[in-house]
């Protein structure tokens, strides 16, 4: 014990140091993690004030645009008056008129000037907003990531101390408790050093006391037992073996139960076996259609064959049910329909190494198909090899069940220890088939899945596969109730009957079972035969009316059983049937709608077709809308054959025709309209924008808020939820192994009282001969 606490405190001390070294690199990534997130802090402050100027300056160009506006109206109006002005002194000479013509052309020149200046203003201005945006979400993604990574170091490292401290409390309570259970060790050993003398003591005494019944008896033995009939297996077979009503009594219900799970396994064995022939006439071909391969023709008809090979397997096992009755001595040796059951194994082990082949043929040819995906094709494999697999695992029992059915034949064929060991393999052999099952079922549901998603899978494959995926968990289920009752009742079949030839000495033997039944009936009906009185006699003729009415009775009670079961097959036959039609009717109306579907489809077409329909016309698209200021024009105006000229730009795109003096007078006020309402439409936008950014931001927290406090909470409940789960299992492993030491005391005690009572028995025939001897003796010499 001294070297288990050194073991552990130095496994202790390795764990410390490792972990206070994770400690130490874990505190200095969270220092330069902290570093890191100051620096990107200190950038994001750079790029806000950034920001700041970028909004100055765009308030400063708006200014500049107003003014400009502004000294484009006076210009406007300045040109009017000109105008005006060369109208009325036409007739003083030329000379103003080019004078205003030349102020006219600096007026444009200038005008186009600052228009090209403010389109340049705004092209700076979008992409310095652009690139600011960019590095804003690239700075903020890696403050969150790096604020990510310190709240996963910190809580690495609040694990690991919280880990560590749960460790120091966990050994030094394992210290407390190991000092308190070598205190209590120490006064129990002392407490068995006394009860050992005590023993030794009372040994000894028992040894004297039995050496001298020992002599006595032995002396008694060989002047009064003429010989021990015991000692030869000749004589041993005339004398009755004991009989254990209560192990008969339980070997019929462990029968009833084993019959109930067998019936269960031949009928999944009997869908499984039924809907893989249904599927072999469906994929990869349809033989509805076009005809199977001859490998899958081979395979089907051997696969309709199964219920010849499957039905007898519940035939045997009700009839080793039936050989087992309250009046019956149940051992290996005297179970002679075990070896029925044997042979029906053996011939549906055969059936299933013969189908094996092309089993794993036709899954070879699915993966030939055209549509057969690589995956598909992988689950195809494993499927083969969970065949071979279940195929071994049958083979094992087979060979288990043929062991177990040999001492029928020959009685001393098989020992205790020989038969405990092939019950012990069997029950590991029946959790082997569960497991194969299962693997077979969870492939075969992969496969399912996978085949769904092929554009060529029909609703008849798809209800095939789904009724043989059903069959797969039946099987599966079947073969874990069969191995948990197996195993549950393991001890029970292991141990010995306790039936046997007086002085243990080779098996029981048939006749010797049938001795000791035919001494049990005759002695039960002489003890009815004292208890009860004789009935009065009755009349000869009466009693031959009597016999014939008993044996039409029971001739007619025969035909009715007769009949019964005849019934009984014919309805599970008929319901067989009646399950495949219903089936065959479920495809029909899907095969019925689909075509019905298509007809409709056809009858639209064709109507389509007598009635020529035109086709619809494209509709125009909503981005091809005129300008707002053609529209509002005269008729004349747009339907004019006037040339349009478009100006674009980054703002947007200005559609006008050159229709004479009238439209270049309103250029001027198009350009300055549509340009204003760009600028509130993206002043209004930027607003908007940037209400939902702080929006936006403000709900980010929150979210990582809560989502901080619902992985503390989640982390808490599994914690709970693992501590919970390791009580259950304590629990479940105390109640199970509390339960078996109480059936085992409850098996002791009784075979303690069974060999009391036989040694009770014995004593009491020692008394009666000794008795008997003794009066014997009196007699003599009383006569002399």
């Amino acid at each position: 014990m001294a070297a288990d606490l050194q073991s552990k405190y130095s496994k202790l001390a390795q764990e410390y140091s490792k972990l206070r070294a994770q400690n130490q690199v874990l505190k200095k990534a969270v220092v330069d993690e902290q570093g890191s997130s100051t620096s990107l802090k200190d950038q994001l402050k750079q790029r806000d004030q950034s920001l700041r100027k970028v909004e100055q300056e765009m308030d400063s160009l708006s200014f500049r645009n107003q003014q400009l506006a502004k000294r484009v109206e006076l210009l406007q109006e300045e040109l009017a008056a000109s105008e005006a002005k060369g109208k009325k002194s036409k007739h003083r000479g030329d000379s103003p008129s080019q004078q205003g013509l030349q102020a006219q052309i600096v007026f444009d020149e200038d005008l186009q000037k600052k228009i090209q200046e403010n389109e340049r203003l705004h092209i700076q201005f979008f992409e310095a907003d652009e690139q600011h945006r960019r590095q804003e979400a690239q700075l903020r993604a890696r403050l969150e990531e790096l604020e990510r990574d310190s709240e996963q170091h910190q809580a690495v490292v609040d694990g690991l101390t919280q880990k560590y401290m749960e460790t120091i409390e966990k050994l030094q309570s394992d210290k407390a408790r190991l000092e308190v259970k070598s205190q209590t060790l120490e006064r129990e050993a002392k407490e068995c050093r006394l009860r050992t003398e005590e023993c030794q003591q009372q040994l000894k005494k028992y040894q004297t006391e039995l050496s001298r019944q020992l002599e006595k008896s032995s002396s008694v033995i060989l002047e009064k037992v003429p010989f021990n009939d015991t000692k030869y297996s000749d004589y041993n077979t005339l004398n009755v073996p004991p009989h254990n009503r209560r192990h008969q009594l339980k070997a019929r219900d462990v029968a009833g139960q084993a019959v109930t799970f067998v019936q269960d396994l031949v009928a999944a064995l009997l869908n499984f076996h039924s809907y893989t022939e249904q599927r072999v006439h469906i994929y990869p071909l349809d033989s509805s259609i076009e005809p199977i391969s001859p490998l899958n023709q081979k395979f089907s008809q051997y696969l309709h064959e199964n219920a010849a090979y499957v039905r007898p397997l519940e035939d045997g096992i009700l009839q080793v049910h039936q050989s087992i009755t309250e009046d019956t001595v149940t051992t290996l040796e005297t179970v002679g329909k075990l070896k029925e059951f044997s042979d029906h194994f053996t011939s549906y082990t055969c059936f299933l190494q013969k189908i094996l082949p092309y089993q794993l043929k036709s899954l070879e040819e699915e993966n030939e198909a055209s549509l057969c995906t690589s995956a598909l094709s992988s689950k195809n494999r494993e499927l083969q090899s969970d065949m071979r697999k279940m195929t071994s695992v049958f083979e094992k029992l087979q060979n288990y069940i043929t062991l177990l059915a040999l001492p029928s034949v020959r009685p001393d064929a098989l020992s205790q220890s020989s038969s405990t060991a092939v019950f012990t393999q069997l029950a590991a052999c029946l959790h082997g088939l569960q497991d194969a099952m299962r693997e077979l079922s969870k492939h075969y549901s992969v496969k399912v899945t996978l085949e769904q998603e092929l554009p060529t899978v029909t609703q008849k494959l798809s209800t095939t596969n789904e009724c043989l995926l059903s069959s797969l968990v039946s099987l599966t289920s079947c073969s874990g109730k069969i191995a948990t009752f197996f195993s549950n009742n393991l001890d029970f079949f292991a141990s010995s009957a306790g039936y046997g030839p007086r002085g243990g000495a080779g098996a029981l033997n048939p006749l010797q079972a049938e001795s000791m039944l035919g001494n049990k009936k005759q002695a039960a009906a002489y003890m009815l035969a004292i208890r009860k009185p004789r009935p009065e006699s009755v009349p000869y003729s009466e009693a031959l009316s009597n016999r014939r009415v008993l044996t039409s009775s029971t001739e007619s009670r025969e035909g009715l059983t007769q009949q019964v079961q005849q019934s009984q097959e014919k309805i599970a036959r008929l319901e067989q049937e009646k399950e495949h039609w219903l089936l065959e009717a479920q495809l029909g109306r899907v095969r019925l709608e689909k075509e019905n579907r298509r007809i409709a489809e056809l009858e639209a077409q064709l109507s389509a077709a007598l009635g020529g329909c035109p086709a619809p016309q494209p509709l125009p698209a909503e981005g091809t809308a005129a300008p707002p200021g053609l529209e509002e024009g005269d008729p004349e105006e747009r339907g004019g054959g006037k040339d349009p000229t478009q100006t674009s730009s980054l703002v947007g795109m200005l559609t006008a025709t050159s229709s004479g003096e009238d439209d270049e007078q309103s250029r001027e006020e198009l350009i300055k309209t549509h340009y204003m309402a760009r600028v509130g439409e993206l002043t209004a936008q930027l607003q908007v924008s940037d209400s939902k950014a702080v929006h936006f931001h403000a709900e980010c927290r929150a979210l990582a808020k809560r989502l901080a406090l619902a992985e503390k909470c989640r982390e808490t409940l599994t914690e709970e939820v693992k501590a919970a789960n390791r009580n259950i299992s304590g629990l479940q492993d105390e109640l199970t192994t509390t339960k078996r030491s109480y059936e085992d005391q409850l098996s002791m005690m009784s075979d303690h009282l069974c060999s009391m009572n036989e040694t009770l028995s014995k004593q009491r025939e020692e008394i009666d001969t000794l008795k008997l001897g003794s009066k014997a003796n009196s007699k003599k010499n009383k006569g002399r």
